[in-house]
């Protein structure tokens, strides 16, 4: 194998690819990236077995051929060389190393055989369509900070996505949802067209958060393949394959309150604001905040026995039952991050309960907040 390509454009794919490749692991191969040289085209592909992530892009190839290397240090080297440096790798099969040339810069790396390489058969995909970009991006952005890490409900470890009936998009929507079991976050979009036999799933944390990166700067139409055990994604020259947990998500809609019928509204970023200074003086551990809420009146408060405690005051619009409430700080700062908009409005039953946030700016997204004892 022997090519040149440009610094920036191999190291745009690098950054797609390497960041599936796990840091540490017992199998050898699995911490390389296997580079594939072919009709004036490279080929970089990365797997962990539960997801693979391949990106095509433009070189001049004199020799066809391929071969894994490792990834990090691959990555690392091509990062700090000059930009728009012309690079040249050539595969040395006498020695069994990849060189790499830039100027006045060479360096040799080690090889595994291509051969050694784990590819994952997709197979057929009975549910296949198509989604704007900006529109999927939304989806994980709105939800995926809710996502669970707890290894013993490995199901909440992912968002669900599934086709559900809708008031906001008549008669369905395709909806994703994640919870940790103190926050819920639900958001949904227009059903794709083919898309309504698709088949209810839990991507995993890891590969939602590859998606974002990957769709970062992305504005075209994606492409979805879903079978119950696997899930890919492709746009342009990349493409995406991954497993999907396996486990039945939660019937989330019997925790999404109904009957709350006291509304506060507030200006979203005058409230996010106020939520950040008190929360200064919390501790690490609860980060507990409480707000009392009156007639067109909300106060936060904090106290710590080790560092004081702290007062805010601001205007909202609110006529319900006055409500002292207690919240996980960090919790409804996230839920106001992800919310967009000017306004937010909280709909509460009592302290106990909990609460449901969105905006009147859009109704796709709703959040679900545990209160937290005070």
């Amino acid at each position: 194998m022997k090519l040149s390509i440009e610094k920036n454009t191999f190291l745009k794919a690098l950054n797609h690819v390497q960041s599936v490749v796990e840091r540490r692991t017992t199998i050898p191969i699995l911490s390389h990236i296997l580079l594939e040289a072919k009709n004036q085209q490279l080929q970089l592909t990365a797997t962990d077995l539960d997801l693979m992530v391949s990106e095509n892009v433009q070189a001049t190839v004199k020799t066809p051929g391929s071969i894994t290397t490792p990834a990090h240090i691959l990555h690392d080297i091509v990062r700090k060389l000059p930009d728009n440096t012309p690079l040249q790798l050539e595969w040395n099969a006498g020695n069994n190393t990849l060189h790499l040339q830039a100027g006045r810069s060479k360096f040799a790396l080690p090889t595994l055989p291509r051969e050694d390489f784990p590819i994952t058969a997709t197979g057929d995909m009975p549910s296949v369509f198509q989604v704007p970009a900006g529109q999927f991006k939304k989806l994980l952005q709105q939800t995926s900070f809710a996502m669970s890490n707890e290894e013993t409900r490995y199901y909440l470890n992912g968002i669900f996505f599934h086709i559900g009936d809708s008031q906001l998009y008549s008669p369905k929507s395709l909806k994703a949802v994640a919870t940790d079991g103190h926050r819920l976050a639900r958001s949904e979009m227009i059903m794709p067209a083919k898309s309504e036999k698709m088949p209810s799933v839990v991507v995993p944390r890891k590969t939602v958060q590859e998606l974002m990166k990957l769709l970062e700067q992305e504005d075209g139409v994606v492409t979805v393949g879903l079978s119950p055990q696997r899930m890919t994604v492709t746009f342009k020259e990349i493409s995406l394959s991954s497993k999907l947990i396996d486990g039945n998500f939660p019937d989330y809609e019997r925790v999404i309150p109904t009957n709350n019928q006291n509304f506060l509204e507030v200006d979203r970023l005058v409230f996010t604001a106020a939520v950040d200074r008190v929360a200064t003086i919390c501790s690490d551990k609860l980060r507990s905040i409480k707000l009392q809420i009156q007639k067109n009146n909300l106060i936060f408060s904090a106290a710590n026995s080790e560092l004081g405690s702290a007062v805010e005051e601001i205007e909202v619009a609110y006529e319900g039952t006055p409500i002292d409430i207690g919240f996980n700080a960090k919790y409804l700062a996230d839920i106001m991050q992800q919310l967009g908009g000017k306004k937010a409005k909280i709909a509460l039953s009592d302290a106990s309960s909990p609460v449901l946030i969105s905006t009147p700016e859009d109704g796709a997204a709703v959040y679900v907040l545990m209160p937290m004892r005070i």
